[in-house]
């Protein structure tokens, strides 16, 4: 097992469309309610405790994400309204 599997909150690749969380670190995001569906997209539920991150303010309120599973990981783009 790797450092990043260890430790998912750790595991964030940021690139120019956005970034990626492990599969693992997105159901664990989905099942605590941190995060819910609104039509296609997916934005923050501020009344829910959302899980440590390494890089802070990677779910702003009221921001809407489009979500891509690749593989093991899920890259999540923010969407203007």
């Amino acid at each position: 097992m790797t450092c990043d599997e260890q430790t998912p909150f750790a595991d964030v690749e940021v690139g120019p469309e956005g970034f990626s969380i492990p599969e693992l670190k997105w159901r664990e995001l989905l099942f605590v309610g941190a995060l819910r569906a609104q039509g296609d997209a997916y934005v923050r539920d501020p009344s829910r405790p959302l899980p440590a991150f390494r890089l802070p303010d990677l779910f702003p309120e009221g921001v809407r994400f489009e979500v891509t599973r690749e593989g093991r990981r899920v890259r999540l783009q923010r969407l203007a309204y």
